[in-house]
């Protein structure tokens, strides 16, 4: 899908990087980019994080690193009502480039090519002290808690969110019909949706919507939305007590049989496994 530019330079100002806790009654779709590094810590909150060609559940001590120019959001509000926070830090190459230069900095150089398809760290508590102090600091110090948390990163493993390194397309041409399409997708993918309906949704044709939508997100539409339902199903495996019959239908899948072969190939293991190893784990 397309994305839009974030304008990150206009909201630090003068500060050689930006950082900011954000309080909202929900996280909404926003689907955006910009060249700057971004490290973001939910607070509190649940959801979707959808980073490049990645679609996952998150919830609160979700933390995330992102190279420059990966298209991202997180979407969601919690089911209780309560209000959903982020720390956020986003830092250009401008500003880091001559750290990384040092040898002391050739680990954090390597982290942050690392961050090209997106990196997922288990946060732990003096790292998210660390998160939630760095607002308060000023001037210098808050350069060296930035660099501090970075250092700390270098020292975890992470996992990559995108499986191959995501190539976003940077442009406005198509970024109101993607968000639209994208938008709809994920307040309906829990019932049936057809490549007409959303063709129509955008005034086009289905031939040229494939063409478009494959364009614009490196998938296609119907892996697209089978990604999306999975992991929902994913979630549903763990924290429910639902049948598998019933978790199929509610996440939209016309049938189980239907269900099975795309959470194998998804997954690659059948959702019954997937529920019990789940279940061994929590």
């Amino acid at each position: 899908m397309k994305a839009f530019l974030e304008d990150i330079p206009s909201k630090k100002g003068k500060a050689s990087f930006y950082s900011t806790k954000i309080t909202v009654q929900s996280f909404e779709f926003k689907w955006h980019y910009h060249p700057e590094y971004e490290l973001t810590y939910i607070v509190s909150g649940s959801g979707y994080r959808i980073v490049g060609n990645s679609h996952e559940h998150f919830a609160s001590g979700d933390l995330v690193l992102l190279g420059s120019n990966l298209p991202h959001t997180w979407w969601g509000k919690n089911e209780d009502g309560s209000l959903s926070e982020a720390i956020l830090i986003q830092f250009s190459n401008e500003f880091i480039e001559p750290f990384l230069r040092l040898n002391e900095g050739h680990a954090i150089k390597a982290l942050l090519e690392r961050a090209a398809k997106g990196l997922r760290f288990e946060s732990d508590a003096a790292l998210v002290d660390k998160l939630i102090s760095i607002g308060q600091t000023k001037e210098m110090e808050s350069i060296l808690s930035l660099l501090s948390i970075l250092q700390n990163l270098t020292e975890k493993s992470g996992s990559n969110l995108c499986p191959d390194t995501y190539h976003n397309v940077i442009s406005k041409k198509f970024e109101t019909r993607i968000n639209k399409v994208c938008t709809y997708i994920q307040d309906h993918y829990s019932e049936p949706i057809s490549l007409q309906q959303v063709s129509e949704l955008v005034f086009m044709t289905e031939s040229n919507f494939c063409k478009f939508f494959k364009k614009a997100t490196s998938t296609t539409f119907s892996d697209y939305v089978n990604d999306l339902r999975i992991n929902e199903a994913c979630h549903l495996l763990i924290y429910s007590e639902d049948n598998i019959s019933k978790i199929a239908q509610d996440c939209g899948f016309e049938s189980l049989s239907y269900f099975n072969r795309v959470f194998l190939k998804k997954k690659h293991v059948k959702p019954s496994l997937f529920r019990k190893n789940a279940s061994a784990i929590h």
